[in-house]
């Protein structure tokens, strides 16, 4: 795990600014967006004005090259006023890591820098009706035609979809093959064939739409194959999401944090037998054990950042780590905020409800939480070797060859 985790000057600025967002053109308005299902725009201007979309970019497409860490940093921020636009704004960096990992430099020269500008919106296509964790199961098609692809199919859950201008979309290029089956290809808006239909109820973050996605034999050009060549799309699938779940990680220390201080004012006015109900040790406890586990899942994201922008080898285990114990703790600190509110907590009226509400998805998309054990599990398994050390205080009849034994070997009933 790193441990050398250091705020640049430019992060701090950058997390400064996001909280003046929040604070100023978020939170105010949280409460209503979620009733009516409305994006944000307002907010997402000022976060373009204030340079935050370059935060994921580099310098030499006129971002801020700022890294990992500051897009945690920054979402963070803006999810702790509003967990449904901390999404809103993470999920434009999850739509360009694709084109940012894998894309030619003709490609990153044309669609970045507006990205960076909050110019264009981008969304991440990959979730179909009947392939979500198992993303290597797609069945949307992109069919050679010529210097063409001819994308037909349906993608489930897009977020961002209908307001987003770029979509990075993972379709099937070559069905016969295993492992350089899916390409990612970016179609935009207003391309012939493409359009948006079913627009989600959702439960929770309701201020950024999550749409179907359809494919009407959509004809998009070669060029915007992101890539050098056909089939690369399952690595930069993989490589994207190690990226981008830090940022959902922050976005549940963001939401961990606005349900803590949201319970911490309550809990300091609510008054029952005459005194603060703070005051009580059974609220005491709640509320010390809701702070403990956000400020470690706190410092577990950021490890995660770091290990992410470093290019470390464990980048895959710290984002999975990262991103299931940080949403596994929003939803269990959402859910003891409302107890902390009491009956209060179960009306509308009051945003901890809405905090509740938000919270349970963080636990479900970029890889539920079971796939992130999945993840954490087997990369435990490929570093056993360096354990070897440990061998003489295992009983003699279930010792290993790490050379030669299966994965499965390593788990004894």
């Amino acid at each position: 795990m790193p441990h050398d985790i250091q705020f640049s000057p430019l992060c701090q600025e950058l997390a400064a600014k996001a909280r003046e967002i929040a604070e100023t053109h978020v939170r105010p308005n949280a409460a209503k967006f979620d009733k009516l299902q409305e994006y944000n725009w307002d907010a997402a201007r000022a976060c373009a004005q204030a340079g935050l979309f370059k935060t994921f970019i580099g310098k030499e497409y006129g971002g801020h090259g700022a890294g990992i860490l500051a897009l945690a940093r920054v979402t963070e921020e803006l999810a702790k006023a509003d967990s449904g636009f901390g999404v809103a704004f993470a999920v434009n960096a999850l739509g360009s890591f694709p084109i940012i990992v894998g894309g030619t430099e003709e490609q990153k020269q044309r669609w970045l820098p507006q990205i960076a500008r909050g110019e264009k919106m981008v969304a991440f296509c990959l979730s179909e009706k009947f392939a979500g964790s198992d993303a290597s199961g797609l069945s949307v098609t992109a069919v050679e035609d010529g210097d063409h692809y001819i994308i037909s199919g349906e993608k489930k859950w897009t977020t961002n979809g209908g307001v987003a201008d770029i979509y990075s979309v993972f379709c099937v290029t070559d069905p016969t093959s295993k492992s350089r089956r899916i390409s990612a290809i970016v179609v935009e808006k207003g391309t012939p064939g493409f359009s948006v239909k079913k627009i989600e109820n959702k439960m929770g973050i309701r201020t950024v739409p999550v749409v179907e996605t359809h494919f009407d034999k959509v004809r998009v050009p070669k060029s915007n194959l992101i890539g050098e060549r056909a089939g690369m799309g399952f690595k930069h699938a993989m490589m994207t999401l190690d990226l981008a779940r830090p940022g959902v990680a922050a976005q549940a220390v963001g939401a961990a944090q606005g349900a803590v201080d949201l319970a911490n004012v309550y809990a300091n006015r609510r008054q029952q037998f005459g005194v603060p109900i703070s005051n009580h040790q059974m609220v005491q406890k709640m509320l010390a054990d809701m702070a403990m586990k956000t400020e470690a899942a706190r410092w577990l994201v950021y490890a995660a950042a770091v290990a992410a922008e470093s290019g470390s080898p464990t980048t895959g285990k710290m984002a999975a780590m990262a991103k299931c114990f940080a949403t596994d703790v929003a939803m269990e600190v959402a859910t003891d905020a409302v107890q902390v509110f009491g009956g209060y907590g179960f009306m509308e009226d009051y945003p901890i409800a809405k905090c509740f509400r938000d919270a349970k998805i963080l636990q479900i998309y970029e890889g539920t939480n079971q796939i992130q054990r999945m993840v954490i599990a087997r990369a435990m398994v490929r570093e056993v070797a360096e354990l070897e050390h440990l061998q003489a205080y295992i009983p003699h009849e279930t010792q290993v060859s790490y050379s030669s034994a299966p994965a499965q070997t390593y788990v004894k009933s």
